[in-house]
């Protein structure tokens, strides 16, 4: 689980996040939608220790993350996946070596076992036999599931997802969607996705945190929030044409 705890963030004189609280149970996929410029990527941001906050605490399984010691913050960057938005896979690495990275930085794990665990990622990703593979030799979509998979591989217990599905036709950000979905379920992490697709808000949110104007708007789950009764949310939500007609039909 993660807390975080009346969030501040400013650059200069621009105040991004305004006493923003939430929290991100494990097992659940936990989305964070808003307008561009709303400060979706800042939260993220601050949560992982990209960005310090000007104010605020953010709590992993209760570690202070901001206030920890050096041994407590890297025992918790160890336990952190993290999906970036365009895959960010080294281009002159393979895909196997791509997906070993974090066990080679993080880990003194001997080869043959890091190779294990590359494969079993892999193949929970349904990636198979394409250790050799480079990432120019493969789909925009396949990109996103070795970026997954390295994400993972470290039997991560927290997993952020920046944009997963930016770039992807519909029928790969479905399969995305339902990977992410299941691997959240299946190992039970706190998986935390900024996302500004509606498919996947109602297809896998089972929490979404609705910033507007640096502050948060509202929380609730996919199934509440058509029926949110806030003006804000419902320009956003509903600006996409399908989900009008869903809310006229509902």
């Amino acid at each position: 689980m993660i807390e975080v705890r009346n969030l501040y963030k400013s650059f200069e004189d621009k105040m991004i996040l305004e006493d923003v609280s939430s929290t991100f149970e494990k097992g659940k996929t936990s989305l964070i939608i808003g307008a561009s410029g709303s400060g979706k990527s800042v939260m993220l941001k601050n949560i992982v220790g990209l960005f310090k906050p000007d104010k605020g605490e953010v709590l992993y399984d209760k570690r202070d993350f901001l206030k920890a010691d050096r041994d407590t913050k890297t025992d918790i960057r160890r336990d952190i996946g993290m999906l970036f938005q365009g895959g960010a896979l080294f281009d002159s690495f393979d895909v196997e070596k791509n997906v070993k990275f974090p066990l080679d930085v993080l880990t003194d794990m001997p080869e043959d076992e890091k190779l294990d665990r590359v494969n079993a990622v892999l193949k929970r990703v349904s990636l198979e036999n394409t250790n050799k593979r480079m990432p120019s030799e493969i789909s925009g979509g396949m990109q996103k599931r070795v970026g997954i998979a390295r994400a993972i591989v470290n039997q991560s217990k927290y997993l952020f997802c920046d944009e997963p599905n930016s770039g992807l036709d519909p029928q790969t950000s479905i399969q995305i969607d339902q990977l992410l979905a299941e691997i959240t379920d299946e190992y039970n992490i706190t998986t935390v996705i900024v996302t500004h697709d509606m498919n996947s808000v109602m297809e896998i949110g089972e929490y979404i945190l609705f910033l507007c104007d640096r502050r948060k708007l509202w929380e609730g789950s996919n199934e509440d929030i058509v029926h949110s009764g806030v003006k804000e949310l419902d320009d956003f939500v509903f600006a996409n044409k399908m989900m009008r007609r869903l809310k006229n039909l509902s």
